[in-house]
């Protein structure tokens, strides 16, 4: 009979057969390189991707404008105790007019986001619609739920549809859950038509998580709801700033009721200490320059379409329309070789495996920057 320690060691080497085991890496960050062991490689695993992150003359910006208030380490306490401060108060007014919504409310994370709202407002008479491939915290968050869940083929609307029209009357609400940019494939969905779907059908809400897209997509870097001109018909408008947005936390804006209704029944908003005042003021800072920072965007588009015609063209599969960029290997450790070469070559790229992606579909994932050079990109290709 093996003890508890043996039975998940055992676990352990089934993962490491498979090529899935995963360590906590140690590398040394150093601006847009990292370092692990005497290696210097360019990062390209980053969610830097307007380089915002390692931008030392926006640091210094901001901390000479840092008031006493603003530069706490702590907020101490749950936002519906003490840990509310005016600089919460006025990200959200910032993000609620950004938008042009009625209101706006921020978390401590992503995942606190999605594994908080989804349980918050889907209860035992509402069904979920959710995309196959949406992120594991959507998932969880579904799971937190007393909804019932249908998750439709990858970007499959006829099946969606076909879904609302079997179930529309048989459910107070309807919650269609997507994200605008995916996080494994890098392909954008089109946010226009499912308004336009969600409009036909009375009851329903369209709830679209844009982590990887604010900042990104978009005139006013306010993501792809923005680019493809629909951010009213969404009603929960999700998004992260540990990303582009070079922060940490995350927001939906969406209705006046909707957010007091979240304030009062989010557990995870309700019952964790609120983000530290000195990173919501950072956050504040990053969010008002977001229009000034075009030109960043169109270099950023112009070296992802580079990379991802030259992956087509060495005949890899690529579903990329975005800075997230999949080169499609398969074998997990076929995927993890193909990832150690390209460090030993200079480039720190990430393996991705089963049970982030479906088995048979382990990737290598280059998550591009607008720092990233035309003569970077060009070696890189040239390694492929």
């Amino acid at each position: 009979m093996m003890n508890n320690d043996q039975m998940l060691t055992r676990d352990l080497e089934i993962l490491r057969e498979k090529g899935n085991f995963r360590q906590l890496p140690s590398v040394e960050h150093l601006g847009r390189w990292v370092r692990s062991g005497e290696q210097p490689m360019l990062n390209l695993s980053s969610n830097d991707y307007l380089g915002l992150a390692t931008d030392e003359s926006l640091r210094k910006a901001f901390m000479e404008e840092l008031s006493a208030e603003d530069s706490l380490l702590s907020s101490s306490s749950s936002r519906l105790l003490t840990g509310n401060f005016a600089v919460h108060d006025r990200l959200e007014r910032l993000l609620a007019e950004s938008f042009g919504k009625e209101a706006a409310l921020v978390f401590c994370s992503g995942y606190h986001m999605n594994t908080g709202i989804l349980p918050a407002v889907a209860d035992a008479h509402t069904l979920i619609l959710a995309d196959k491939l949406v992120h594991a915290s959507l998932i969880d968050g579904i799971r937190l739920s007393a909804a019932k869940c249908i998750r439709f083929r990858h970007q499959d609307y006829a099946q969606l549809e076909a879904l609302l029209q079997k179930h529309h009357a048989d459910f107070h609400r309807i919650l269609i859950v997507t994200e605008s940019i995916f996080s494994m494939d890098g392909d954008v969905a089109p946010l226009q038509q499912l308004v336009e779907l969600k409009q036909r059908y009375p009851g329903t809400m369209l709830y679209v998580d844009e982590a990887h897209a604010i900042g990104v997509r978009g005139q006013n870097g306010l993501g792809v709801a923005e680019e493809q001109a629909c951010i009213p018909g969404i009603d929960f408008l999700c998004g992260t700033f540990g990303k582009a947005v070079a922060s940490v936390g995350a927001y939906v804006t969406c209705s006046l009721p909707v957010r007091n209704y979240l304030i009062n029944r989010m557990r995870t908003l309700i019952f964790t200490t609120a983000l530290p005042p000195l990173n919501v003021a950072w956050t504040e800072f990053i969010v008002k320059r977001l229009p000034d920072m075009n030109e960043r965007r169109k270099r950023l588009a112009t070296l992802s379409e580079q990379l991802r015609t030259a992956l087509k063209e060495k005949g890899y599969a690529c579903p990329s329309e975005s800075h997230i960029v999949p080169m499609l290997v398969g074998a997990s450790k076929e995927t993890v070789l193909k990832a150690e070469e390209l460090q030993r070559k200079g480039f720190y790229v990430l393996p991705v495996r089963p049970p982030t992606v479906p088995e048979g579909t382990s990737r290598l994932r280059f998550s591009l920057t607008a720092t990233l050079s035309s003569g970077e990109l060009e070696q890189l290709i040239d390694v492929l």
